[in-house]
């Protein structure tokens, strides 16, 4: 939490908008970025599975 802030703090010092944008994205996918270090995990299955069923739509 206190790491968060002092990125806050200094997002707004900076005057950069795509370091806030960047700043938002991160925040909110933490936990699937921490996931993939820790575990090694991620969802390339499902996109995929998606991209057959996209390609079997059409």
């Amino acid at each position: 939490m206190i790491r968060n802030v002092w990125c806050k703090k200094k997002v707004e010092e900076s005057g950069f908008k795509n370091f806030s944008i960047l700043l938002n994205t991160l925040t909110l996918n933490n936990q699937s970025i921490l996931n993939y270090f820790d575990n090694r995990s991620v969802n390339a299955s499902t996109e995929s599975f998606n991209v057959k069923i996209k390609a079997f739509r059409s």
